[in-house]
């Protein structure tokens, strides 16, 4: 198998990453609500504290993951580049029209979760799902 040529693509738009986030948070909170409001006992202070603090952690996380920074992801066919950072670029998820990929820096490092999908990469988007399932290139002998 070859490898894909080279290709960058720069990572802006995260609508999908967004509403996945809020909806995931919502379904948090609602259930949460629906349990406490279902309780055939009375609601205990520890219980309800629980809820709240459970309630907080939920839109702490939300907060956290909806905050996506734009990125530079580029392959030379041997490295993927995410700004000015070498590492390896791995698929998580893939739902075909978006993907969940992780980045680990090369020597180390902490790994960078990349929400990707095809709107706004649309001229872009079959080159870089290639690129992300393609082997990278060995290095020529000595």
């Amino acid at each position: 198998m070859r490898a894909s040529p080279a290709c960058q693509v720069s990572l802006r738009r995260f609508g999908v990453w967004r509403a996945a986030v809020a909806a995931l948070t919502l379904m948090g909170v609602l259930a949460m609500a629906v349990w406490i409001a279902q309780s055939s006992a009375p609601v205990s202070t520890n219980l309800m504290t629980f809820a709240v603090l459970a309630t907080v952690a939920c839109a702490a996380l939300a907060a956290s993951l909806w905050r996506t920074p734009r990125a530079s992801l580029r392959w030379d066919g041997r490295l993927w580049h995410l700004d000015a950072t070498p590492g390896a670029l791995h698929v998580m998820i893939d739902l075909g029209p978006w993907m969940l990929l992780r980045f680990r820096p090369e020597g180390g490092g902490r790994a960078r979760w990349l929400p990707v999908q095809r709107a706004g990469l649309e001229a872009q988007w079959h080159a870089l799902r290639c690129a992300v399932y393609s082997p990278a290139q060995r290095p020529p002998p000595a």
